[in-house]
């Protein structure tokens, strides 16, 4: 009898184990779902890649503007205390933008350096995290826009420029970066000539490319295209 139990065990062990095994769900990979927030867009940033040119990227994707062009200058006042927020907001000092402003940027740039000049940088794409931090030192949203709503820095379609000759050196535009006045309009006439027509060049050959300007500011260009793009908010790496 005992020996009939125990080969009866043994008939029912793999089909205990089995069913036990069949119990056990598939480990499936987890793919994270797209976030449409403004604090999860990093996976629309080209970082690591190999770097050739900007055809074949997507328009709304974000790239380091500095990988595709070796022909910009930087200021990126941000990235120091020399700025009017007497602050520095940026951990390093980078230059992104989505491939459509890139684009019309380096066909812009080529225009100006035919003319003996280029395009230096004093402020590029803006985390909108920076914009909040940007709106705690100064609440004013006639220096610095409103985070809630954002401005076009924060999605990449903004940048703050201005012109320097081939060594590098700035033209004269009246006033300095961030200068808040009327010396700083468009509209102020009672300036030297020359700096009025280092404003015009300026101006006009970005206009040519999509880009629009505000009144207040000479130095600030904003991509007609990107106007409806995503406010967006990835920070990028300081150890490249």
């Amino acid at each position: 009898m005992i020996c009939i139990k125990k080969k009866l065990l043994l008939l029912l062990l793999p089909l205990v184990f089995g069913n036990c095994k069949q119990q056990v769900p598939k480990q499936e990979k987890i793919v994270e779902p797209e976030s449409t927030d403004a604090t999860d867009t990093i996976q629309d940033v080209l970082i690591d890649i190999p770097k050739v040119d900007l055809e074949g990227i997507a328009d709304t994707t974000f790239i380091r503007l500095a990988d595709y062009s070796d022909d910009f200058a930087y200021d990126l006042r941000y990235a120091t205390t020399n700025n009017f927020l007497k602050a520095k907001v940026y951990e390093c000092a980078e230059c992104y933008t989505r491939t459509k402003t890139a684009k019309a940027l380096i066909k812009a740039n080529q225009v100006f350096m035919k003319q003996g000049v280029k395009i230096k940088f004093f402020d590029c794409y803006r985390p909108n995290s920076v914009q909040y931090l940007m709106w705690e030192i100064v609440p004013n949203s006639q220096y610095v826009a409103n985070p809630v709503k954002g401005s076009i820095h924060n999605k990449g379609g903004a940048v703050d420029i201005t012109l320097v000759t081939l060594d590098g050196i700035e033209l004269d535009m009246g006033t300095d970066f961030d200068y808040f006045g009327k010396k700083a309009y468009h509209d102020a006439t009672e300036l030297p000539e020359k700096v009025l027509q280092n404003r015009l060049l300026l101006k006009e050959t970005m206009e040519k490319f999509g880009f629009w300007s505000i009144r207040t500011e000479w130095w600030h260009y904003n991509l007609s295209a990107a106007t409806n793009d995503p406010i967006a908010n990835f920070t990028w790496p300081c150890d490249l």
